[in-house]
């Protein structure tokens, strides 16, 4: 079983040990959509949804599931992060939030789970913040964009 890096010699699940590794600069940026009726996007837009901004409200908890990453996926490892940015995109014609998360550490494993991990809490605080008028509305294309850093280094996929 040793293609599996989180399994032991028995096949029990275990985290990896980084402990050897050099610290490097990593980065990681993750996308992801919600989409909705056009008359949802409009009262997030016009800032009239009743829950308050939702806008500020995803971008503050995608920076703090970004900050509890650990908590959340049983294998990642507790990482020193030193930045998050969040951008959420309106899209009229698609009727569509895009949201992008970019966070940063200088450590000894990745940051890619905490992108991710900040964009699917952001895109699922928007639905929280929206589904009393918007039931209906799509999570779709949470994805790795680009990753810089560490052993494996530059990794771009950007469709």
């Amino acid at each position: 079983m040793k293609e599996f890096t989180h399994l032991d010699e028995k096949g029990r699940p275990r985290m990896v040990n980084v402990g050897d590794k050099e610290d490097t600069k990593r980065i990681a940026v993750a996308r992801g959509s919600i989409y909705m009726k056009p008359e949802t996007l409009e009262r997030i837009k016009e800032g009239t949804i009743s829950k308050g901004e939702v806008l500020s409200v995803a971008q503050t908890a995608g920076i703090m599931a970004a900050k509890n990453t650990a908590g959340a996926i049983p294998m990642c490892h507790n990482i020193f992060i030193t930045g998050v940015d969040m951008d959420f995109i309106i899209d009229e014609e698609k009727g569509a939030v895009h949201i992008e998360a970019s966070a940063s550490t200088i450590g000894k494993t990745g940051i890619e789970m905490e992108s991710l991990h900040a964009v699917s809490i952001a895109a699922l605080t928007i639905y929280d913040m929206c589904k009393a008028i918007d039931r209906g509305m799509r999570i779709t294309d949470i994805r790795l964009v680009r990753k810089s850093g560490g052993k494996s280094g530059e990794f771009i996929n950007e469709v």
